[in-house]
């Protein structure tokens, strides 16, 4: 789950990390209020969306003047922000972050990552902060530190001194980094961080250490040990199917491809994604509807790949254990009935009631004229997919010349 960097700041704020006196406004006319209580000469505004880049694509602006504040929160509040992260289709601003300006003397980069080799957590430092530290790895790989924390002894303030003098810092500033450092630290390790990000952390004229800027993204599956970081959930920031899956409790990841995937179980699901790929097709999403699911829940699930306009075919991958084939079957011709479309659906089931899930979706198929193609395997029903996504009609015989072109 990610946070928007001024909720993640709040959270470094109460564990004493110095941040920036500032305020969140949804309206030009509260930019310029939070402006004038914050007083001062300089102001910085942020648009806050959950993704990086945002400088670049016109989402921090700095201004000198209360007509200013207004003027430029005016323009941003509403604007479509566009970055890598985003991608074409780009976020649409609608909360800005207020700040007083700092006086900033340096930038370093610094965050806190899950390190799945190790098993432990990783910080990352280096004294080129404020840029793309993507960029940083691949002209100057020798300008980024990185340690490994165990998670059970935490980080220590040595371990902040030596980064320190690793990324060169003044002496006088080693005891106030690995300070700071440990308390960012805390936040990220106390609320079951995946990332923590500062980008910069910045040396003030006064030789003070300041956290500038602040991405953070927390483990979802931890969220009930955190009720409090669970109501910071924007939905707005979601795709509507992410919505809506959160409601029924199901895991859903909207992708960019045309072909809609229901699967139960993790493992599966990625599976079917590879498999797609590999015959050339695009998984528009990820969806597992657990291994616990009922028939109420297969028809929400399959609902909501039907209300993503992305979707041209609709491949249903499942290997019936505690979730039985015909459970299955009734649950996407109940979806199906609710939301009415013509789309192509690639059916492959096996395991537990798979004769009875088979009866009942050609006998649904025959009523309702739904276009339900059946697989016996995965490779089959993948390619079937494919090839009708594509807009053509599936052809045995041009499957076995792939196949044979691949030996």
């Amino acid at each position: 789950m990610d946070l928007h960097e001024f909720q993640a700041k709040g959270l470094l704020r109460n564990y004493g990390v110095p941040v920036p006196d500032g305020g969140v406004a949804s309206t030009a006319s509260d930019a310029l209020r939070v402006a004038k209580e914050l007083r001062g000469d300089a102001w910085v505004i942020k648009a806050q969306v959950h993704a990086g880049g945002r400088g670049k694509a016109g989402g921090v602006k700095v201004v000198n003047s209360f007509s200013d504040v207004y003027d430029v929160a005016s323009h941003m509040l509403g604007m479509k922000i566009v970055t890598k992260q985003t991608g074409p289709e780009g976020k649409i601003v609608r909360r800005t972050l207020i700040e007083k300006a700092t006086d900033i003397k340096q930038e370093i980069y610094l965050s806190f990552l899950v390190d799945r080799d190790s098993e432990q957590h990783m910080i990352i430092a280096s004294a080129e902060g404020g840029m793309d530290i993507e960029e940083v790895a691949e002209k100057n790989p020798n300008a980024i530190v990185t340690e490994r924390i165990n998670p059970v002894t935490g980080m220590g303030l040595f371990l902040g001194r030596k980064i320190a003098k690793k990324i060169g810092l003044e002496s006088s500033l080693l005891n106030k980094f690995a300070d700071v450092a440990n308390k960012i630290y805390n936040v990220f390790a106390d609320f079951d961080g995946m990332m923590l990000e500062i980008n910069p952390l910045v040396v003030t004229g006064d030789g003070d250490i300041v956290c500038l800027d602040a991405k953070m993204n927390v483990d979802e599956n931890a969220l009930y040990r955190h009720p409090k970081i669970e109501e910071m959930k924007d939905y707005g920031e979601l795709e509507p199917q992410e919505v809506r899956a959160s409601i029924f409790d199901l895991s859903y990841v909207s992708m960019d491809g045309n072909i809609g995937c229901m699967v139960n179980g993790a493992g599966l699901a990625m599976a079917t994604m590879d498999i797609i790929k590999s015959f050339g097709g695009d998984p528009a999403n990820f969806l597992d509807v657990g291994g616990g699911a009922d028939v109420n829940k297969v028809r929400e699930a399959f609902k909501i790949i039907l209300t993503d306009p992305k979707v041209k075919v609709i491949f249903v991958n499942i290997f019936g254990g505690i979730v039985r084939c015909d459970l299955i079957a009734e649950g996407v011709l109940k979806g199906s009935d609710e939301v009415p479309s013509d789309r192509s659906i690639v059916v492959r089931l096996d395991g537990t009631n798979v004769e009875e899930g088979r009866r009942i979706l050609e006998e649904g198929a025959a009523k309702t004229g739904l276009n339900i193609v059946t697989a016996d395997t995965m490779a089959d029903a993948a390619q079937k997919a494919v090839e009708l996504a594509a807009g053509e009609d599936y052809n045995p015989e041009k499957k076995k010349t792939a196949a044979k072109a691949k030996e």
